[in-house]
């Protein structure tokens, strides 16, 4: 499975292959890798760096010892590449625990390699036991510490920054519209479309989306009105919600732990 713009950078593409290649002849097999960050989010720059994520497991007899290894595989941070994983057994408990990082790897649209079938029984999985309102959470969460860092005292901003705060308070819309759902879509301009944004706001973003492609820098300015409006009351609504923990039922339990050994036995 492999799904790459042709846009890309053939040596860096190459490079991230040379990677996961390495990670694989070390002893861990990677079931899935994408790209996450501004390229998968469909609003990249053209200095954006090259953000690989995957997802592995070990060798069975790994998991069969008093002294189990590192549930990450970090690969060093040179130039534009960025490429780090995580042991199937963590991605599982996040995902379950409504950790949207998990999630957003799972619908990414730029694929490095993969096996479709793994990638469909962890989409099945998310999709029947992942939380909504622990996902929510998550976002609003993310929505908050980017609002504080890059917005609270009004003063001018970098641009790009405002697709930090944007995104996740277009995630808290979409679940917002979309009860019965769980997952929603990683690519920004789908999410945006999907949650029925206002038109002014709609009209800002797509310009920025458009003028990031082109140039490294957009400038700076304050908070635009429309997002200021948009954001804030998704932030608002999504933290009246109830604030009770959720706990793991056993079928979401069970399926996890089978989904785990059968792609550790593979």
């Amino acid at each position: 499975m492999r799904a790459i713009p042709v846009e890309f950078d053939p040596a860096a593409v190459a490079a991230i292959d040379g990677r996961l290649d390495g990670i694989g002849h070390a002893g861990a097999h990677v079931l899935l890798a994408i790209e996450s960050g501004s390229r998968a989010w469909g609003f990249p720059s053209p200095d954006s760096d090259y953000d690989c994520r995957f997802l592995f497991v070990r060798r069975e007899d790994d998991y069969l010892t008093p002294w189990p290894k590192r549930d990450v595989i970090e690969t060093p941070l040179e130039g534009d590449l960025d490429v780090n994983g995580w042991e199937l057994g963590k991605a599982l408990k996040l995902l379950l625990k409504g950790n949207a990082v998990v999630i957003e790897w799972l619908m990414s649209p730029i694929v490095y390699r993969g096996d479709p079938a793994f990638r469909t029984d962890m989409r099945a999985l998310a999709r029947d036991h992942a939380d909504a309102r622990c996902i929510a959470r998550h976002y609003l969460h993310l929505g908050e510490r980017q609002r504080s860092t890059y917005f609270a005292d009004g003063k001018a901003v970098k641009l790009k920054k405002i697709f930090y705060a944007l995104r996740p308070a277009a995630a808290l819309r979409w679940l917002r519209l979309h009860p019965d759902a769980a997952i929603a879509p990683m690519h920004f301009p789908t999410l945006m479309a999907e949650c029925d944004p206002p038109a002014d706001l709609a009209a800002l973003v797509d310009e920025l989306i458009a003028r990031k492609a082109v140039t490294r820098e957009l400038g700076e300015t304050p908070l635009p009105a429309a997002v200021e409006r948009f954001i804030d009351t998704e932030f608002t609504i999504a933290a009246a919600m109830p604030r009770e923990r959720t706990t793991l039922s056993g079928a979401a339990r069970e399926a996890a732990e089978a989904l785990f050994r059968k792609w550790v036995r593979a």
